[in-house]
């Protein structure tokens, strides 16, 4: 049976018996594989711009370990994943192109070795077209080069559910047990609570069919991967329930909200839809959202008459867990949010697909009727995906330069560095800028309005004011001028003074 684990072992002996060393077999099966993360690293590097600049989740991260500007405020949800990640290059250069090409090669290498952990639970025809099926997303190209954590998120789950369900499977697969505590800490080292929703369906079925070894790596790979987040909770955030309290009031306060028609707005090309109105897409945008779903029901039936239900439901359910608390628990979407789930998604997909094109003709006299279709849809899915991820890298390149536009403008005015950002849009145009940022309410309140006149007597300050509102207090009396949509508002101390 294909994709059956004992067909796949049994597979080894038979070639070696033809004189064709297993090595080379294997190398042979992950060439696909490679040729996947390949072009999905090439994509990245000609779709999303390397010089696209910054965002602003991004300068949070990457103002941690740049020295280009000071540390931006880092709210209680945050984990230090991102920052790790990407100090490697940013600790020692600015260059954003860098650190894009960097992200995007290591997305693609990532890529690879997930879907490698699936090699014996489904044919490599599978996996290649699942990840081929992922990395299409315009979501996943945009992304995979940037310093974000969904993505690492996203493989890391993909490769922890092929890591338990071979540990199962085989207690002396060492390979396995490292791979499922390594894949762990990763997902708890980006965003802790989306790793512990993914990992939820791997425990419970740990402690229901008593697999105690692959739970505890399973466990203490989150618990090694969560545990800078936790200590950091007592030291800086008055605790884990406060630091926990303190993320969930930053989200808008999780409880029952549907989130399910925002996530669909979000399609479109919305990095961030808060609050989430307008119009629906186009519905050739979302068409793919609800075809998923059944997809993956059909491979999930094809797997159950196949009597290979486990590696098939089990992707699905921890793909389910991870989603449910960004579909039904917060008021608001951003489409990098679901990335854990459309990888996991993507196996019993790509094995529905596969079933579908290669089935015995007797089987499915509409056969070549299949191939047709499939063959459509991917084409018009992959239309669609890279004409929306087009457009959102344009207006998030537009976007990031008008920040740039900012720095330039604070610098003209002498608003260098050392110096300090407050107001609208502060914490990003401040790292553009190689200020601090400063906020005296909010989720990222990190001052006072005293504490910034204060700072303002000795060191350049400036505070960005939208159309319609009031400069604060401290710089009421400061020069401004207008800048694009805003009025910035600056002082300048003499120097000695």
């Amino acid at each position: 049976m294909a994709g059956n684990p004992r067909a796949t072992a049994e597979a080894v002996p038979r070639e070696r018996s033809r004189g064709v060393p297993a090595r080379t077999g294997r190398a042979r099966s992950a060439r696909p594989l490679a040729a996947v993360a390949a072009a999905f690293t090439l994509a990245q590097l000609l779709l999303v711009r390397p010089g696209m600049g910054l965002g602003w989740d991004e300068t949070v991260y990457v103002s941690q370990v740049s020295g280009h500007a000071p540390a931006a405020f880092f709210s209680a949800p945050r984990a230090r994943g991102v920052s790790l990640l990407v100090a490697p290059v940013a600790s020692w250069s600015s260059s954003t192109a860098l650190l894009r090409v960097y992200l995007a090669v290591l997305s693609g290498l990532a890529l690879f070795l997930a879907l490698r952990a699936w090699r014996g639970l489904f044919p490599v025809r599978v996996l290649a077209l699942a990840g081929a099926l992922f990395a299409s997303l315009w979501v996943t190209l945009f992304y995979g080069p940037q310093a974000m954590p969904n993505y690492w998120v996203a493989v890391g789950a993909l490769a922890a559910v092929a890591c338990f369900l071979r540990a199962r499977a085989d207690r002396a697969d060492r390979a396995a047990l490292w791979g499922l505590a390594a894949s762990g800490a990763l997902m708890a080292w980006m965003r802790p609570m989306d790793a512990v929703w993914a990992a939820l369906p791997l425990l419970a079925l740990g402690l229901a069919r008593r697999h105690w070894r692959p739970l505890l790596v399973l466990l203490a790979g989150l618990a090694a991967g969560a545990l800078e987040w936790v200590v950091e909770a007592y030291v800086s955030y008055g605790g884990l329930a406060q630091r926990l309290a303190d993320g969930s009031a930053i989200q808008g306060g999780l409880g029952f909200h549907v989130a399910v028609v925002d996530q669909l707005r979000s399609l479109g090309g919305r990095a961030l839809c808060r609050p989430c109105t307008g119009a629906l897409p186009p519905a050739v945008v979302t068409v793919w959202w609800f075809v998923l779903p059944l997809v993956a029901l059909l491979g999930l039936l094809v797997a159950v008459h196949a009597r290979r239900t486990a590696p098939t439901l089990l992707p699905l359910a921890c793909g389910a867990t991870v989603a449910f608390p960004y579909l039904f628990m917060i008021d608001y979407a951003a489409p990098r949010f679901l990335l854990p789930a459309y990888a996991l998604a993507a196996i019993p997909v790509a094995a529905a697909l596969v079933q579908l094109v290669t089935a015995p003709a007797r089987a499915w006299a509409w056969r070549p009727a299949a191939l047709t279709l499939v063959a459509l849809g991917l084409a018009a899915h992959l239309a669609v995906q890279t004409a929306v991820l087009v457009g959102i890298v344009d207006r998030t390149t537009a976007a990031h330069r008008t920040w740039s536009r900012t720095s330039a403008a604070l610098h003209r005015l002498g608003v260098r560095p050392p110096c300090l950002l407050t107001g609208h849009e502060a914490i990003p145009v401040a790292f553009y800028a190689g200020c601090s940022s400063a906020a005296t309410s909010g989720h990222n309140a990190n001052s006072t309005e005293q504490a910034i006149a204060r700072t303002a007597r000795h060191t350049p300050v400036a505070t960005l004011v939208p159309p319609g509102s009031r400069p604060p207090g401290y710089a009421r009396h400061w020069p401004s001028v207008p800048l694009d949509d805003l009025r910035l508002y600056y002082a300048v101390p003499e120097a000695g003074s």
